[in-house]
């Protein structure tokens, strides 16, 4: 865009609808990015949580023998 008159109120419009559009680019990405974060964490969390369970069950467990007499 070249200055070479007056800044008119349909420049200045202009730029902050190109500001915009590249922002909203920005925070769709930004947003699935997130997404994906927090799903992994999520994932990562519930695998763990139930390693670190069943372990202890293993260590816990009573181990009960039946004989007949």
């Amino acid at each position: 865009m070249s200055t070479n008159g007056p800044i008119t109120r349909d420049h200045i419009e202009e730029r902050f609808r190109s500001i915009q559009t590249e922002i909203e680019g920005v925070e769709t990405e930004t947003r699935s990015y997130a997404t994906i974060a927090v799903a992994a964490v999520a994932v990562t969390v519930v695998v763990l949580v139930f390693a670190l369970g069943s372990r202890r069950g293993r260590k816990r467990r009573t181990f009960v023998e039946i004989r007949r007499v």
